[in-house]
């Protein structure tokens, strides 16, 4: 049973931010490490150093000798199931590196050279060089090196979803970097008598698979350096083919050295740039999020339908009474709509110690289309929504109230969503007019342009562009 199913949220997986996982098994999606560091926010940055302090210390512990605080510490990251992600089949078993023992990965790092040589940077590095760690162990570890941040997202999530939490349950091992050790602490969680405490997970980290691949690194990368050096030194292993090209086989080379990860680290050794192209490579080209088919495929769960949320929109009656209902089906709406690029959203946040609500704040994680232009011209850290659910035309006093929400901190770029202008027209100079002031940009739009946006994105699931409001936002610059 699913987390929407089991808190009957009425919302399915493209319209929740966090991966709707079965409370019973696992979901086939892994966190990757790449998609962390790709991350432009506040949120993402703490998560990286997190990532990065972790591992730091592992092999700092190991260079200085001190091998027993190195275990403590890697006994940690043994197996848990409140995350419910990865291969399992049945219960919800994890795959940590606490699987194959703290001492086993102890071992195999004190015996690589590679962590004495200091070619490990990253976490991700081990799937590369350590035998026996595979990408489903790294997702899982990471998951557990990020438990505070992510419970704290949990929390979050439930809050605004209403889930409800257990007060005083354990937490679990959090690791704190300023003083290099892990710490348990009581906190809230969800918690049931079936399956009992989850963490959620949000659904721009999971991907597929991890970007970090041994066998990819060896073949594309490792094997083709060993063919240019062997041409170079006209080699025993050089053919000479008939139209008097060179070539080095690869089979031939594999046979010469080997294709386990031992022969991976000789490699990487001698020619450690190779690794440092490997890792330029995946940082240039990281991997994007999952969309909302490919989640509903591995979920196998149905495809997202815009249509009823189209529906729900115009359901929705106008006026004050229904002014929640508005907020939330807008929520619903845009938290699909403008995903990947949008996340983390929240509802009636205040703000000026509390003298002024935001409806909804969305974070701008974009890495591509028109949020991702925005945020490379404008401050636009925060995307701010209000919404109007008025029966009569939207006035100066709602341009004031908005723009008066705008920081450079927070955000200089808004969207005003509304049923209808009576003149839409004069409505938009009037955010012409607040732009030109200086008082931040708001991008006007009503319940037709929302529905237009949606059957934009039907015909075009996959983009991140949004002509209307790229048409809408000139519009306050030009």
């Amino acid at each position: 049973m699913r987390i929407s199913e089991y808190y009957n949220l009425g919302k399915n997986q493209s319209g929740l931010d966090f991966i709707d996982i079965r409370l019973d098994t696992d979901v086939a999606v892994f966190i990757d490490p790449t998609a962390i560091h790709g991350l432009q926010s506040k949120w993402g940055h703490e998560l990286a150093s997190l990532l990065q302090t972790f591992f730091e210390t592992v092999l700092d512990n190991i260079k200085n000798g001190k091998h027993t605080h190195a275990k403590n510490l890697l006994s940690s990251l043994s197996e848990r199931n409140e995350f419910h992600l990865g291969f399992s089949k049945g219960k919800s078993r994890g795959h940590a590196f606490g699987t194959i023992s703290a001492n086993s990965v102890w071992g195999a790092l004190m015996q690589s050279r590679s962590s004495l040589t200091g070619l490990l940077e990253d976490l991700e590095d081990t799937c590369l060089m350590i035998h026996g760690i595979g990408p489903d162990m790294i997702s899982d570890a990471v998951c557990n090196i990020l438990r505070g941040p992510l419970i704290k997202y949990t929390q979050d999530m439930c809050e605004y979803y209403g889930i409800p939490l257990e007060q005083n349950i354990s937490s679990g091992p959090i690791w704190n970097p300023v003083k290099g050790k892990w710490e348990d602490a009581l906190v809230s969680l969800p918690l049931t008598p079936e399956y009992g405490k989850f963490i959620l997970i949000p659904k721009n980290l999971v991907r597929l698979r991890i970007s970090y691949k041994s066998d990819e690194y060896y073949r594309h990368y490792i094997l083709p350096e060993l063919q240019s050096q062997h041409i170079n030194n006209m080699s025993p292993l050089v053919n000479v083919l008939k139209n008097g090209r060179l070539k080095v086989h690869k089979t031939d080379l594999i046979d010469e050295y080997g294709a386990d990860k031992l022969a991976v680290v000789e490699q990487t050794l001698k020619n450690p740039h190779v690794l440092a192209r490997y890792r330029q490579d995946k940082k240039s080209r990281p991997s994007k999020p999952l969309t909302h088919e490919t989640l509903a495929e591995v979920e196998n769960i149905p495809t997202h339908d815009w249509q009823t949320l189209a529906h729900n929109l115009t359901a929705v009656p106008t006026g004050k009474a229904d002014s929640t209902k508005y907020e939330n089906i807008i929520e619903s709406i845009f938290t699909a709509l403008f995903y990947p690029s949008l996340c983390y959203p929240k509802k009636q946040t205040p703000i000026h110690s509390r003298r002024k609500i935001v409806d909804i704040t969305y974070t701008n994680e974009a890495r591509a289309g028109f949020f991702f232009w925005l945020a490379r011209h404008y401050p636009s850290a925060l995307m701010i929504v209000e919404c109007k659910n008025y029966g009569n035309e939207v006035a100066n006093n709602e341009l004031d109230q908005l723009s008066g929400r705008f920081s450079l901190s927070r955000g200089q770029v808004g969207i005003l969503v509304c049923r209808s202008f009576k003149n839409k027209d004069r409505f938009v100079q009037r955010c012409i007019d607040t732009a030109k002031d200086g008082r931040g940009y708001i991008i006007p739009i009503d319940d037709d342009d929302v529905i237009t946006l949606m059957e934009y994105r039907e015909q075009h699931p996959y983009t991140e562009d949004f002509p209307l409001l790229k048409e809408r936002f000139n519009l306050l610059i030009i």
